[in-house]
């Protein structure tokens, strides 16, 4: 398996020994080198997150989806992308400017902050804190103000239900979304996302099978979870366009508007992400203890690993999202206080018993 401590430790000596360079401009040109990576990933990312959902909508509807803009469609999201970069930026009458206009950043900040986290591969993480479960958790949290911000700093009534309607989900499911990684640390006995990954590696060893039973429970409800807290169908009540025409985002445009429009499409890449790290092996390669195929599967790089595993979860989503109609606000509610909540509170206690008793594999 691929190490890119390699690569990294190779371009430090490069900057410190080889160009002469001190400690500080070293620190400063990697961080920047690092930002345009991560940020170039993103742009990139949500490009294809946004032609892949086009084209799995149309799938799930017997449609082709977008084909004009070239080969099979696949300039399409250029377009749109590049109209989105040009359209006017306007203000809104009798608005609070100051709320509406960093609303937007608050929103990309924090999905920004929590892609950062994601190990593709070892060695290969921005981020990687000793409780980086912790960090992932409270830098997602900021997403929320930018929600609350926007409906309000707006001047809109349909706005403002909106937001608090995303407001008080995205609440709520952080709660389960917490106590399913809770659950993960347990079984692993540490909160850096490094060491979970580490304590996958090997034959049968994703958490989704060392824990058995309560780590299945776990994944369930953290793909539940993650999908009401990126506001996606079916659990999309803050932007109801029957009810609310587009929601906390309704009065924004140009690239205002496309900032929520990311974000949107990378939180869901970020729930899918961390589903993978903390359940599915991370860039840990599949071994099932036969020595042939163990060793064809760690040639794999870890980064194609944990792509294809992403992907196949965003696929799951997606399918989700296209088949199930949206549901009642006091429905979703219902659900997180009344079935996940009392059910990942047990799915702990379950756990903790297990691995204090040694039943874990």
């Amino acid at each position: 398996m691929f190490d890119f401590n390699i690569v990294t430790q190779w371009f430090d000596n490069l900057l410190r020994q080889t160009l002469g360079l001190g400690n500080f401009w070293t620190i400063l040109i990697e961080c920047v080198v690092v930002g345009l990576i991560v940020l170039t990933l993103y742009a990139l990312i949500a490009m294809f997150m946004i032609f892949f959902e086009r084209k799995v909508c149309a799938w799930f509807q017997c449609r082709l989806g977008p084909m004009r803009v070239g080969p099979w469609g696949v300039l399409q999201v250029v377009a749109d992308v590049l109209k989105m970069l040009i359209k006017e930026i306007f203000g809104v009458d009798r608005s609070d400017k100051l709320l509406y206009t960093i609303a937007p950043f608050l929103t990309i900040i924090a999905s920004v902050g929590t892609f950062s986290f994601l190990p593709w591969n070892k060695g290969a993480l921005v981020l990687d804190f000793n409780v980086g479960v912790f960090m992932v958790t409270a830098i997602s949290s900021i997403g929320v103000l930018g929600v609350l911000l926007a409906g309000w700093g707006s001047n809109n009534k349909y706005s403002v239900v909106s937001a608090m309607r995303g407001a008080v989900q995205m609440i709520s499911y952080e709660i389960s979304l917490g106590l399913c990684m809770l659950t993960a640390v347990v079984l692993c006995g540490s909160m850096q996302l490094s060491e979970i990954i580490n304590a996958q590696v090997g034959p049968w060893n994703w958490l989704i099978v060392q824990g058995h039973i309560p780590a299945i429970l776990a994944f369930c409800v953290f793909l539940v979870a993650g999908n009401a807290e990126a506001n996606r169908a079916p659990f999309d009540l803050a932007e109801a366009e029957s009810e609310l025409t587009a929601g906390y985002h309704t009065e924004y445009s140009g690239m205002g508007f496309g900032y929520f429009y990311l974000a949107e499409y990378l939180n869901l890449v970020v729930i899918a992400g961390l589903a993978v790290t903390i359940f599915l092996g991370g860039w840990a390669p599949l071994n099932i203890g036969l020595a042939g195929f163990d060793t064809v599967m760690n040639y794999i790089p870890g980064f194609i690993w944990f792509a294809g595993k992403t992907l196949l979860v965003i696929w799951l989503l997606m399918w989700i999202r296209w088949t199930f109609p949206r549901l009642r606000v006091d429905h979703i509610l219902k659900l997180e206080w009344k079935y996940l909540m009392p059910l990942m509170l047990c799915v702990l206690v379950l756990m903790t018993v297990c691995v204090s008793l040694g039943l874990t594999l």
